[in-house]
């Protein structure tokens, strides 16, 4: 290991790492890299031994001076750096703090993640943080598996919903009081944006509100959208929806069609983006893709099948601003979105509508947390055996899952749960 390393102060890393996990251009965006950046600024802070009050209960610990020997004047470098002081760490985590234990096993997650990549750049010769006595003090799962599981909470989900919301109103509005002198790209380019604002609500809001409340049956994100390796998972079309009714057909995974409600808040982004759409036929997909390379070969493939030449294509294509609204009018069908392109949309739009995640595994809210967050919701307020029900799972699996919720809890938080499933109906 270079001298050179090892005397590095560890604020001159924080920077550089925080850029190859954040995203964007340059690497400084996402809510990965800033909660990362504010538990990393906590682990400078305790090393340094001038923390000052505690963040969390406004303690000053008079009894800590931080990593570097008493008789040295210097910041704290990675040579201060081995497993007892990350076992250390990993006791101050776990003080009495009021921290819920898997909070504690995620703050320490973005440090050991740090230490992992410090390794890899040749400031450590070793991942003192994961090693077993380093991490001995640090409390044991809940149960709540947070780094396999997340949960939307009900802030999460309004802010969520409130954002694609108004930024569907705002893109609708724009196209449909556009001057009727309007250039024809022009209004193509205003209806692309609104239909892709339309769809980002309705696929959220199914999303969010399909699996929250308790008088519907919980959807899993699997049925509504493709599935390519299994042709019976196409993803649901307007065929498949009754917006009068509020009722959808979906293809379960007990592997069979089965009806799902569908609550009133999802009715009206449904209804309003269907209008938009307008598709010629009811075998269109819900939530089409919207990747201009598949949207591009499928509508070049479609009408050389039909005979068109090459060059007859091309001035066909450029008539419109988006080969989505060509293929719209010419009832050339797209597939549905994937389970994939549903997360990086969420991704997307979770990190546009700055909503604040702190989950070591995903940094926006995960198609799989809407579900998950109803389950809590249902246990908490019915028990397991009703849970199971609506989830359309086991009663031993939901009772697996949800296991960190106590059997004496569930009572007391009954009227709250049911209070809240209230005024969402």
């Amino acid at each position: 290991m270079p001298d050179r390393a090892l005397s590095t102060p560890l604020n001159d890393s924080f920077e550089r790492y925080l850029q190859d996990k954040g995203k964007g251009r340059g690497g400084d965006g996402g809510n990965y890299r800033r909660n990362a950046a504010r538990e990393l600024e906590r682990f400078a802070e305790w090393a340094a031994g001038d923390r000052g009050a505690d963040d969390w209960t406004g303690i000053v610990p008079d009894d800590w001076t931080g990593i570097v020997p008493d008789d040295v004047d210097r910041e704290p470098t990675f040579d201060d750096l081995d497993e007892r002081v990350f076992r250390e760490y990993a006791r101050h985590l776990g003080g009495d703090r009021g921290l819920k234990q898997n909070t504690v096993q995620t703050y320490y997650r973005y440090i050991s993640a740090w230490c992992g990549w410090c390794v890899n750049e040749g400031y450590l010769e070793a991942h003192y943080a994961q090693r077993a006595s380093a991490m001995a003090p640090l409390p044991e799962d809940d149960g709540r598996k947070p780094g396999d599981q997340q949960a939307w909470t009900s802030e999460q989900r309004h802010a969520l919903t409130r954002y694609v919301d108004e930024r569907a109103r705002d893109t609708v509005e724009a196209y449909t009081t556009l001057p009727e002198d309007t250039d024809s790209l022009d209004k193509q380019r205003a209806r692309y944006g609104a239909l892709k604002a339309a769809r980002d609500r309705a696929l959220v809001f199914v999303l969010a509100y399909t699996v929250f409340v308790l008088a519907y049956t919980a959807v899993r994100v699997g049925e509504l959208l493709r599935d390519p390796n299994d042709p019976r998972r196409r993803g649901v079309r307007w065929e498949d929806l009754s917006l009068d009714d509020g009722s959808m057909d979906v293809y379960r995974k007990k592997q069979q069609w089965d009806a799902a409600s569908l609550p009133d808040p999802v009715i009206s982004p449904l209804r309003s983006y269907r209008q938009l759409m307008d598709p010629s036929t009811e075998r269109w997909p819900v939530f089409p893709t919207f990747d201009q390379r598949t949207l591009a070969e499928l509508v070049q493939d479609e009408f050389s099948d039909r005979g068109e030449r090459p060059e007859a294509i091309a001035e066909r294509r450029d008539e419109y601003a988006r080969d989505l609204l060509l293929a719209l009018d010419e009832d050339i069908r797209p597939p549905s979105i994937t389970t994939d392109g549903a997360r990086s949309i969420l991704q997307r739009l979770s990190e546009a509508a700055e909503i604040d995640i702190a989950h070591p595994k995903h940094d926006y809210l995960a198609p799989h947390g809407g579900r998950r967050g109803m389950g809590e919701v249902l246990v908490r307020a019915f028990g397991y055996t009703v849970a199971a029900r609506y989830l359309d799972n086991s009663e031993e699996m939901v009772r697996e899952r949800y296991s960190h919720i106590e059997a004496g809890e569930l009572g007391d938080v009954a009227t709250e749960a049911l209070e809240e499933i209230d005024s969402l109906t």
